[in-house]
């Protein structure tokens, strides 16, 4: 099993766990909430905002990469970090997700998805083996084996299908993996995922099947893709004991608050999602009293900070004032601004979260950030 990560403490009235992933490119403490760089930039900001902003890991996206600018322009720039000028973990995900909800014309075999670009038409084939070779020549300190998602709603037969050919397909991502170089090669990580949608024993024989291949962590997909979050609560939950202590565990898609908080409290690890940012765009502010629309009238002569408990660049200079200005001119740095703050945020949330677990105060925690989250933002949102 993997010795890259350790389990520091458990809290004893919750499954929640503090932790630290040891990556070719530094360690990471966990709890951990990842922002979503998919074209090798967290949409509007610079690595060094991310790193003033608190940022310790990213995920960047092998389907949007492969196809542009493509993996060996990647590769013969030094590997993403140099690409995109970010020195810290970069996580990539299989491609799979990005097949399942932009290709419209996709055909999926055991030998892997046929699907013509979102971005000129041309037809492509991802397979296990090709999106192995693509995210190695992205240089990623962790990479994840490709899955079959299907969504919510899909029947049983469909989901059974789909866990039986995402063990299929890391098996033979994982051979792929290690014939590259593997965890040799400068202490590269492979995550596998598990499958199953909202049936716990299609999501137990997925783990069985995932666990051999598994090396370094387990990904659970095929949650935050429309189902309740009461149902995603479930399987969580179902599937938890399960899994082994000694593998950190990545829950795929999810970044609200109330679902932040939740899922550590179920003993989950790491995260991402690209909804503090896709919000933040959209004048969606998150503060210490909850979510508020920055567009709206009431703040047009607010000359607050967008939240007085915050610490970000935003909030010590600008008012809630000045950044609805901004959005209503339709001026760029609003959604900057709104940017910095939603992902200063959540990392702040995240610092409490790790925090209330070593103090013991996880459930009080979690019962405040309910109060104030748990009925804004629906997870599909992501």
């Amino acid at each position: 099993m993997s010795s890259a990560f350790r389990v520091d403490f458990r809290d004893r009235s919750t499954r929640a766990r503090l932790g630290r992933l040891e990556t070719p490119h530094g360690r990471v403490e966990t709890p951990v909430f990842m922002p979503v760089g998919t074209q090798g930039t967290v949409k509007g900001l610079a690595p060094r905002e991310l790193e003033e902003i608190g940022i310790s890991m990213l995920l960047a996206n092998t389907y949007h990469l492969m196809l542009r600018p493509g993996a060996e322009v990647v590769r013969s720039a030094g590997g993403l970090h140099r690409f995109m000028g970010w020195e810290h973990p970069i996580l990539t995900d299989s491609g799979g997700f990005q097949v399942f909800s932009l290709a419209e014309l996709r055909r999926v075999t055991d030998e892997g998805v046929a699907f013509r670009s979102h971005l000129d038409g041309s037809p492509q084939l991802l397979t296990p083996e090709r999106s192995m070779e693509v995210q190695w020549a992205l240089g990623s300190d962790v990479a994840v084996v490709l899955d079959e998602l299907v969504g919510f709603g899909a029947d049983r037969q469909q989901v059974e299908r789909a866990v039986e050919r995402t063990a299929s397909w890391a098996r033979r991502s994982k051979a792929a993996w290690e014939k590259l170089g593997g965890r040799g090669a400068g202490g590269r990580l492979l995550f596998g995922i598990v499958q199953g949608g909202v049936y716990p024993d299609l999501r137990r024989r997925s783990l069985e099947l995932t666990l051999p291949i598994a090396p370094d962590g387990l990904a659970i997909g095929g949650l935050s893709v429309g189902e309740p979050k009461a149902a995603m609560y479930e399987v969580l939950a179902d599937l938890e004991p399960q899994l082994p202590e000694e593998l950190p565990r990545y829950v795929m898609g999810v970044g609200s608050p109330d679902v932040l908080v939740e899922a550590v409290a179920l003993g989950y690890d790491m995260f991402d999602c690209v909804l503090p940012t896709r919000l933040a765009r959209h004048g969606a502010i998150w503060t210490s009293e909850g979510r508020v629309i920055i567009r709206d009238a009431p703040f047009a002569t607010d000359l607050r900070p967008l939240d007085e408990q915050c610490d970000c660049y935003a909030c010590r200079y600008f008012s809630r004032a000045y950044v609805r200005h901004l959005f209503k001119a339709g001026e760029m740095l609003g959604m900057r601004l709104a940017s910095v703050h939603n992902l200063r945020f959540l990392t702040r949330l995240m610092e409490s979260i790790r925090q209330a677990v070593r103090e013991g105060r996880l459930r009080e925690l979690r019962e405040a950030i309910r109060q104030k989250y748990g009925t804004q933002t629906k997870e599909g949102e992501t």
